[in-house]
This record gives C-alpha cells, sequence and structure tokens, in this order.
C-alpha cells in the first residue's frame, strides 16, 4: 500500500490536482468531487504503467501542514 499527497487547487474555471511525489500527474475538474475522482483515476493509471513497465514505483516524500494565522 502506498500513500501520496494530493494538492487541490481551486481555479477561475473549478479545481486542479496534482501529486508533489508523481511528476506529471495532474487532474482537472468543475468540482471538487469531479476533481478528486480524476487523480484518484489519474493516480492509478500512472501506478499500473509503471508496473507493467517495470519501472520502480516511487515513495511519497512529500508532506503538508496547515498553518492559521490572524491578521
Amino acid at each position: 500500500m502506498r500513500k501520496y499527497l494530493v494538492v487541490y487547487e481551486k481555479t477561475k474555471t473549478g479545481y486542479s490536482a496534482y501529486a508533489p511525489d508523481l511528476p506529471g500527474v495532474i487532474a482537472t475538474g468543475k468540482t471538487k468531487a469531479i476533481v478528486e475522482s480524476n487523480i484518484f483515476d489519474a493516480i492509478k493509471f500512472h501506478l499500473e504503467g509503471l508496473k507493467e513497465e517495470n519501472i520502480r514505483i516511487p515513495k511519497s516524500y512529500a508532506e503538508s501542514e496547515t498553518f492559521v494565522f490572524t491578521i
């Protein structure tokens, strides 16, 4: 089992998402629910392709944290 950080960003037209430990794996969607499904499928497709080609599956190194500021 592997876990990968996914970063979601609100855009002018919906949402985008990417996995920092999997360069090039991105997704977009009109809603957050759609982009969540799309990024899951994109990561799964990418990892299956790496496995088929006998390419090493990358480890996850990215971490995240949220800070709250009162300004």
